[in-house]
């Protein structure tokens, strides 16, 4: 390495699993918009996926897809973002001042294996694991909701530890 290089604090083989891991949460949401193709989606998550859900009860919109109990003209999950944090990659959308969700999914293996989803709830997610604590003393917020629409409303907040 030249002494004019840069190293990276992120080794390689972590920043390619971090675009791969958003790249299937990404071909996921395509596959719902594109007709439901419901096969594709299939592949990408595990048959044992674990599931929470923090909102309303009547707006479980990715459940009932992800089941077949609703087809995805329902309810169309169009993410104005996807980012990766560790393990994670969350989406993030929102439809005018009513509608505000952010998903949470947990990949191992190319395979989503946790899902974890927020309906009209503000969501702040901290890094809590030792290791963290060691590193950023200060400030442990790893992701936070920040939806353009619905500043001015009021909503529930949330801490996800990961």
């Amino acid at each position: 390495m030249s002494a004019d290089a840069i190293e990276s604090p992120v080794p390689e083989s972590v920043l390619k699993a971090e675009m791969q891991n958003k790249g299937i949460v990404d071909a996921l949401y395509k596959g719902l918009s594109n007709g439901g193709d419901m096969g594709k989606v299939a592949k990408l998550i595990a048959s044992d996926l674990e599931w929470w859900f923090h909102g309303p009860p009547q707006c479980q919109h990715m459940m009932r897809m992800l089941t077949g109990e609703s087809s995805h003209t329902k309810f169309r999950f169009e993410p104005r973002c996807i980012e990766v944090v560790g393990d994670c990659v969350i989406a993030e959308g929102w439809e005018g001042a009513q509608v505000y969700w952010v998903h949470v999914w947990t990949l191992k293996d190319n395979v989503i294996t946790q899902f974890r989803e927020y309906f009209n709830t503000w969501l702040t997610v901290k890094d809590i694991s030792p290791h963290g604590w060691e590193i950023r003393h200060e400030n442990h917020t790893l992701w936070r909701s920040h939806p353009r629409d619905l500043f001015k409303r009021s909503l529930p907040g949330l801490i996800l530890g990961i």
